[in-house]
């Protein structure tokens, strides 16, 4: 008989509208707090809440030197927008905290945006990057996965010359600390990115929203499995859930029904400005009943 997954906890600090200290802090005190076991950033590079013209920081440099001043976390982004760097500039990138680290990288990546989230949308043409279609996208995200896990695991340069992909004399060096590679956590909802998280993840973030339909898309993540061959019980379904500091009742009931779903790798996402002693808190008012 087969028992359902330990729980594991950890926290989202989205780095928009505060300064990186306000994150280091909370970072620096969840490091020493046993039950939150993983810390996330995001990927944009403009905020898509509050202020549009505020602050927003690069996820992977920050990250970067998060992973300098903290031991114990696991890390990562949640999600990368494939989108936004070449795979074998993300791969060098991911492999270089990984490194800083010491062994802690979750590497977590998707599409990007969706196409229908105009604050997201606009940091495209704000820094002149393509916004390439839906279909195109998903197909680059494979062929991004592929690559990536190649660069991390193939000792000899290679040639890749997919559709959207295209490399010469490709080589990763160093390798990361993990091995065979850090596990990878691929974000997305519809059928055509489930497909990819069938092939490649170790992990599957839903983004967030209605359980229900988290539920489905997870029985559909099961199928998309059934057809390669690959058992959906090796992919960790993992979920965010927003914290309300005034009603934390609400956001444990959210954390047990996630949990009661089939998704136990739980990311609590924090609002800013964070409280004094947030990380402690989260641990004794919302974890505390499952550790």
């Amino acid at each position: 008989m087969s028992h359902p997954p330990q729980p594991s906890f950890g926290i989202m600090t989205a780095p928009m509208q505060v300064d990186h200290h306000d994150v280091l802090r909370v970072w620096r005190d969840a490091d020493a707090i046993p039950e939150i076991e993983h810390a996330w950033l995001f990927d944009h590079l403009m905020p898509i809440g509050g202020d549009p013209d505020g602050p927003a920081y690069e996820g992977w440099t920050l990250l970067s030197a998060l992973a300098a001043r903290t031991r114990r976390l696991r890390l990562g982004v949640m999600v990368t927008s494939n989108r936004f760097r070449p795979p074998a500039m993300l791969a060098k990138i991911a492999t270089t905290v990984d490194v800083v680290s010491g062994g802690r990288l979750d590497f977590g990546i998707g599409v990007g945006s969706r196409p229908g989230l105009p604050a997201a949308r606009r940091e495209y043409a704000a820094h002149g990057l393509p916004f390439t279609g839906t279909a195109e996208a998903v197909e680059s995200l494979a062929e991004a996965c592929t690559v990536i896990r190649r660069l991390w695991t193939e000792e000899a340069p290679f040639d890749f010359h997919g559709t959207h992909v295209r490399l010469t004399g490709a080589f990763g060096n160093p390798k990361p600390v993990q091995r065979p590679h850090p596990p990878i956590l691929i974000g997305g909802r519809s059928s055509a990115t489930l497909r990819v998280v069938a092939e490649h993840a170790d992990l599957w973030n839903f983004p967030g929203g209605d359980l229900d339909e988290a539920v489905r898309r997870g029985a559909l993540l099961d199928r998309h499995c059934a057809e390669i061959g690959r058992d959906p019980a090796s992919i960790t379904r993992s979920i965010p859930l927003p914290v309300s500091y005034d009603r934390p009742g609400d956001t444990r009931r959210a954390i047990g029904a996630a949990l009661d779903a089939g998704f136990p790798h739980i990311v609590l996402g924090l609002p800013a400005p964070y409280p004094a002693g947030v990380a402690q808190w989260v641990a004794e008012e919302l974890i505390g009943a499952w550790t």
